[in-house]
């Protein structure tokens, strides 16, 4: 094939003959790169929204130097998580290496479809899952499969518990007499529904579970939620405990769940996006205690583990029901031993997530992954106490992970002012400190939302924070009263 037309650093060449051009435009955006990444804290956690056009494509290609420019320019105005004053998001700062292990994974282009197209990580994937699904507690039968992000990894645990349980994987939904119904926590995540909906069971198949004023499920409500669903004549086949809400950071009590699930023959499934981290804690791991019970786990590095997006999975107690209630044969693929992952995934063609994951635990290693677990709860300790020592603030709930959820509630002001409020704290904190509280709605109010997962973020920063808030509250006050 003729390439004269081609910028001479388009690809890397097999024969290598334009290694010096390739290494000049590597150094140049890593360049980039990195001077964004080390100044970020000297710049907003984020930007004033601007409108872009990127709907344009160039006749000719474009000079290195106009890209660079573009990519200076995407760099200075995109969200920057990497701040340790950004604290409103699940949003880490990602290990270096498993940035490194992105670039890898992406020169060399293997497709996570079959063991053939990535015989390394294809390999690589069924291992270090194996020997996760072993820390949670499962036993040498467990294993999964990653997926790009937590919603993925629910829809598919869920859709093996639906063909397991309902036995419809190749017949389908309407053979069945009872509604097929899961049972959720109120604070559960919105995947849930979706997936649900794309499961053909709909959005009103997912019943809500009460939960109790530390936002857990409120077990009681589970198992009489249940007894009524038998008596209406519905089929509740799962339950969904979350570790780790999305507003709270909650852990529902999952041993007591698992207990009920057992009793009356549902699925246990634990959304353990966030909080999944746990396992990797050996003191704070008996907070995801009856865990071990689940039939499904999901679980994102990509949040509390610091492993560059996208970096997400879902495991199974018996990973042999992936193979009887989900596979589905590709027979352009060569017969192994070695079932292809492309077969029992949702996805077909997969980018090879696992090297990152595999990369930040080699680097950091188990102690270095506990450590920073402790030091999260350490942030989350002094949050609380400085929360604490203001009667004009409240929280949420008592923390179970690293997310602190709060609000102002001034006496001066009437009650349904509070939101107006919070929202004008939100604000004069990120115009003033550059600091950035989420603004989630829970309880039918707005409540601030911290989450302490930078290793860089302080003792000191925290305390900063809180002196500004009584600034605020100070200056507000003073402004109303006149």
């Amino acid at each position: 094939m003729n390439t004269d037309f081609l910028p001479n650093d388009s690809f890397i060449e097999p024969s290598g003959q334009n290694v010096a051009e390739v290494k000049s435009l590597i150094t140049k955006v890593m360049d980039l790169v990195i001077e964004n990444c080390a100044n970020s804290e000297q710049r907003q956690s984020l930007f004033q929204l601007e409108n872009y056009n990127f709907g344009e494509f160039p006749i000719q290609g474009t000079t290195n130097e106009d890209i660079l420019i573009q990519l200076q320019d995407i760099l200075r105005n995109s969200m920057n998580p990497l701040t340790p004053n950004y604290i409103g998001h699940m949003d880490s700062i990602p290990t270096l290496i498993s940035c490194l292990g992105e670039f890898v994974t992406t020169a060399i282009n293997n497709n996570m479809l079959s063991l053939e197209m990535s015989p390394v990580f294809s390999q690589m994937e069924v291992q270090v899952l194996q020997k996760i699904a072993q820390m949670f507690g499962f036993n040498e039968q467990g294993g999964g499969v990653m997926t790009s992000g937590g919603s993925l990894a629910n829809l598919q645990a869920l859709s093996v518990a639906r063909n397991h349980k309902l036995k419809v994987k190749e017949a389908g939904l309407t053979g069945l007499i009872e509604q097929p119904v899961i049972l959720v926590s109120e604070a559960s995540h919105t995947s849930l529904h979706k997936a649900a909906m794309l499961l053909g069971l709909g959005t009103s198949s997912v019943i809500a579970v009460k939960s109790n004023q530390n936002s857990q499920m409120d077990t009681s409500d589970l198992e009489k939620k249940i007894i009524n669903l038998f008596e209406e004549g519905k089929k509740p086949f799962a339950v969904v405990a979350t570790a780790g809400t999305t507003v709270t950071g909650s852990i529902d009590p999952i041993l007591f769940i698992a207990e009920i699930a057992e009793k009356y023959g549902l699925w246990l499934h634990v959304d353990a996006a966030y909080g999944g981290a746990l396992v990797f804690s050996e003191k704070y791991r008996q907070l995801l205690s009856g865990i071990e019970r689940a039939d499904s786990i999901t679980f994102n590095p990509q949040k509390w583990m610091y492993v560059a997006k996208t970096c997400a999975m879902v495991l199974f107690k018996n990973r042999e029901l992936l193979e009887t209630d989900f596979r589905i044969s590709a027979p352009y693929m060569n017969d192994t031993n070695f079932t292809n992952l492309g077969e029992i995934s949702v996805q077909g063609t997969r980018h090879a997530d696992i090297l990152k994951l595999y990369l930040s635990l080699q680097h950091i290693g188990l102690k270095g992954y506990d450590q920073l677990l402790n030091e999260s709860y350490l942030l989350v300790k002094e949050f609380v106490e400085q929360v604490k020592k203001r009667s004009y603030i409240e929280l949420a709930s008592e923390p179970d992970t690293n997310l602190c959820c709060f609000r102002g509630k001034p006496k001066y002001l009437d009650s349904k002012q509070w939101d107006q409020w919070n929202l004008e704290l939100q604000q004069f904190l990120l115009n003033e400190e550059g600091v950035f509280f989420s603004f989630p709605t829970y309880r039918g109010a707005r409540w601030l939302r911290a989450v302490l997962l930078n290793p860089y973020t302080s003792i000191e920063t925290i305390q900063k924070i809180f002196e500004k808030i009584d600034e605020f509250y100070k200056n507000h006050h003073s402004y109303n009263v006149l």
